[in-house]
């Protein structure tokens, strides 16, 4: 796989990392990653993905943009709102790195496409903002054998994960998200977005950092978080990394 004078140009930066080079860069242009939600989290993690020349980004979301995103949701713009959030991230990716290819599904993640989008892709990266789809996205890409890079946020604070329950560490499974957290809490427990609000920079802290563990991912670099869970709190400013395992 050759770069274009631009490429190499444009990844002058990474190619000089020993941990990157022309062999890891490669491998993020073969890679193909898909994006679950273009909002909030989707926004920096299809940025940051873009801007690294990952070959392929899919985004599922069957959402519009609209102006109370804007607070957040990097991805868009005014001229944006009223345009579907998959197409809306595709042109911004267009305008940011003609070198990456978007594949867009403006639908919902659900039972019944669930495994042919994710087994499509390399790497899933859920940003969605409901257990639901936390749990479908989960479960699936643990039967299809496929790395899950998960978040969630609140007003002031976040969490984040690496799931590969299809793998050992040391010889011991590596845990599911339901080692984590066995069951979607009770429906109206955890209060929305919209009902508790939410301070902007949150989701631009924790999506970059998903988007980081992507890159570690396909690079084969550094020790994701498997196994370990990152607890981001943005008043405090403090992160805290606390391990859990198999349940059986």
């Amino acid at each position: 796989m050759s770069f274009t004078p631009d490429e190499i140009e444009r990844y002058a930066r990474h190619l000089v990392l020993p941990e990157v080079g022309g062999p890891g860069q490669q491998r993020l242009k073969a890679a193909r990653v898909l994006v679950i939600g273009a909002g909030g989290l989707g926004s920096p993690v299809i940025q940051y993905l873009a801007a690294a020349g990952i070959g392929t980004i899919g985004v599922v979301d069957d959402d519009v943009v609209s102006l109370s995103n804007l607070q957040r949701q990097v991805l868009h713009d005014e001229t944006s709102i009223g345009t579907a959030k998959a197409a809306s991230a595709a042109a911004a990716v267009a305008r940011l790195n003609p070198h990456v290819a978007v594949e867009i599904h403006p639908v919902r993640l659900a039972v019944d496409n669930a495994d042919a989008l994710i087994e499509a892709f390399d790497i899933v990266v859920d940003g969605s903002d409901n257990f639901e789809t936390r749990f479908l996205v989960a479960d699936r890409a643990a039967a299809l054998r496929r790395p899950v890079v998960t978040a969630a946020v609140g007003r002031f604070d976040g969490s984040l994960t690496v799931l590969k329950p299809f793998e050992e560490t040391d010889g011991r499974p590596n845990p599911g998200y339901r080692d984590l957290f066995p069951k979607p809490p009770p429906e109206g427990l955890v209060p929305s977005c919209a009902e508790a609000g939410i301070l902007g920079a949150v989701v631009g802290i924790l999506g970059t950092l998903q988007t980081a563990e992507v890159l570690k991912l396909v690079l084969g670099i550094g020790e994701p978080l498997v196994g370990r869970l990152l607890l981001v709190d943005v008043l405090l400013m403090r992160f805290e990394t606390i391990s859990y395992r198999r349940r059986s």
